[in-house]
C-alpha cells in the first residue's frame, strides 16, 4: 500500500499552540525479542500507511529495542514519501539518565536508534533521585542543541507537577503521560482538571487497562448499538475527553484498523451516562495508577 496523505482527527492542542493527533501508537514490549523484530517493524509500517502519525516509545522498552524497531519503520516511511513534519515522535528517558550530562548521552543514543535528528517530545519516564531543576536544565540544553523540540514528564501526580512548575523553566513542560482508562479514572479528580487549566495535554497509556477492557461485558451493549467492539468503545471514550491523547499498542493489522476506526465512533449522552454508571468517576483523591 502506498503512503498517502490522510486527515487525522481528532487533534489536541499543545501549550505551544500547535495541534497533534489525539490518537497515537504505543510500542511497549516491542524490541524485546529478535524473532519478533520483523513483524513489529511491519506493524509500525502498516500503521504509518493507515495514517497514524504519533508514535510513542522509550529507551527502557526492550532496552532500546523498541526505539530501534521504531527507527526502522520511520526510515522506511520517510523513504516512501511521508514528510518528517507530519510525524510526532515521542520517547522517554530513564530517571537514572536524567542528570544534565547523562541526559545528553541518553538522548543522542535514542536519536541514533530512532534514525532521526530530533525527538518531537522527550519525556522523563518517571521521577527519580535527580533534582527536577537539573533535569529541566538538561532538557533546555537539548533544545538549544536542536535534539528535541519539546519536553515533558510521565507518571507525575499533581504534587509533582506543581513542584515542577516551581523550578526555573519548569512551566515549559508540554505534556504528562500517565495511566488512564475508562476503568482507571483516578486522574479525573485533580490531575486532569489541573492540566486542562494549564492547557497541557494528558497522554493516556494503557487505555485498555492492560487488556481488561478489550472485551469487557459492561461495554458490549454500547458497542452493539454502534456496531463496534468493546475495545473501540473504551478508546472512543478516552478520545472524547478534552485535552487527552491516547496511545494504545497494536501489534497486528486488525488491531491497528480497529483502533484507527475508533476515532469515528461518536458516543451519545446516553452512552456516556451508561459508562459512568458502570465505571464511576472518582469521588476522592486516588493514588496515581502506574504500570
Amino acid at each position: 500500500m502506498p503512503f498517502v496523505d490522510r486527515p487525522i482527527t481528532p487533534e489536541v492542542a499543545l501549550p505551544s499552540g500547535e495541534t497533534r493527533p489525539a490518537l497515537g501508537l504505543g510500542t511497549w514490549r516491542f524490541g524485546e525479542a529478535a524473532a519478533r523484530r520483523g513483524a513489529e517493524v511491519n506493524a509500525l509500517r502498516q500503521a504509518l500507511e493507515m495514517g497514524w502519525r504519533l508514535i510513542d516509545t522509550a529507551e527502557m522498552y526492550g532496552e532500546g529495542g523498541a526505539e530501534t524497531v521504531t527507527g526502522e519503520a520511520l526510515a522506511g516511511a520517510l523513504r516512501a514519501g511521508v514528510r518528517r513534519s507530519e510525524l510526532f515522535v515521542v520517547s522517554k528517558v530513564l530517571p537514572e539518565n536524567a542528570g544534565a550530562r547523562a541526559l545528553q548521552a541518553a538522548c543522542e543514543a535514542s536519536l541514533r536508534r530512532l534514525q532521526i535528528e530530533q525527538i518531537d517530545l522527550y519525556l522523563l519516564h518517571w521521577r527519580g533521585a535527580v533534582p527536577l531543576a537539573e533535569t529541566v536544565r538538561g532538557f533546555e540544553q537539548l533544545q538549544r542543541r536542536g535534539l528535541i523540540r519539546l519536553w515533558g514528564v510521565s507518571n507525575f501526580d499533581l504534587d509533582d507537577m506543581r513542584e515542577l512548575g516551581n523550578v526555573p523553566g519548569g512551566r515549559a513542560c508540554a505534556s504528562n503521560q500517565v495511566y488512564y482508562s475508562l476503568s482507571q479514572r483516578g486522574v479525573e479528580h485533580d490531575l486532569l482538571p489541573w492540566q486542562r487549566v494549564q492547557q497541557m495535554p494528558l497522554m493516556a497509556y494503557s487505555p485498555f487497562d492492560q487488556g481488561e477492557l478489550v472485551d469487557h461485558p459492561r461495554l458490549r451493549p454500547v458497542a452493539e448499538r454502534h456496531r463496534a467492539t468493546p475495545a473501540q468503545v473504551a478508546l472512543a471514550w478516552l478520545l472524547h475527553q478534552p485535552g487527552v491523547m491516547a496511545i494504545p499498542k497494536a501489534g497486528n493489522a486488525l488491531h491497528l484498523r480497529h483502533n484507527w476506526a475508533a476515532q469515528q465512533l461518536r458516543l451519545t449522552a446516553e452512552d456516556l451516562a451508561e459508562l459512568d454508571l458502570h465505571f464511576a468517576p472518582p469521588r476522592t483523591k486516588q493514588l496515581l495508577a502506574m504500570r
